[in-house]
């Protein structure tokens, strides 16, 4: 099971201050999201970066996860899991949970249960929180070039989710996490 997080926004609604670097409990929050994963039970965990790439590789210590770098991240989430998913095509996961750098309340917890929701290479599972889904999202290997093939903007998986809906587990995870996002200068008080 591997995981993905996509940590490649520059925060331009937070006034260009890459979200990978933003302080939460001391070090930056691409450490604490690709932490949850590994420690939800992903192996190996894979990071994608775009703005200030250089500067998160230099204070953020990711020696032990998998790294590249989306030299397009300004258009939107789309390319960075396309990104993601290229660079697990050659891992012998059969499957994957994707978070994103941005949501601190979703913990190791949230990503665990998601993980327990696999059942095969066509597995389509998601966090829920309130019936709603939400991240992280664990797509089956089986999935991933049509997947990868539809990612664009910022809408990501969005719309294969939504065609798939059919096919998707939904974990209910508002027991244990908070899918808030770290959007705006208004969302930075939930940091610690």
């Amino acid at each position: 099971m591997a995981g993905l997080l996509l940590a490649a926004g520059g925060g331009r609604r937070l006034g260009g201050r890459p979200k990978a670097l933003l302080d939460h409990r001391g070090r930056p929050l691409v450490e604490h999201a690709a932490r949850a994963l590994r420690d939800g039970g992903c192996h190996p965990v894979h990071i994608v970066l775009g703005a200030a790439a250089a500067a998160v590789r230099e204070r953020a210590e990711l020696a032990a996860y998998g790294l590249s770098e989306n030299p397009d991240w300004a258009q939107g989430m789309g390319s960075s899991l396309r990104v993601g998913l290229a660079a697990l095509a050659d891992s012998e996961a059969d499957a994957v949970v994707v978070s994103l750098v941005d949501q601190p309340g979703i913990g190791a917890a949230a990503v665990a249960r998601v993980v327990a929701a696999y059942e095969g290479r066509a597995s389509l599972a998601s966090a829920a929180y309130d019936g709603r889904r939400g991240h992280p999202v664990l797509f089956g290997a089986d999935r991933w070039a049509d997947i990868a093939a539809g990612a664009e903007g910022d809408r990501g998986a969005r719309g294969y989710l939504q065609r798939y809906a059919d096919a998707l587990t939904l974990v209910e995870c508002s027991d244990i996490a908070e899918p808030y996002d770290i959007d705006t200068p208004e969302d930075l008080h939930r940091l610690e």
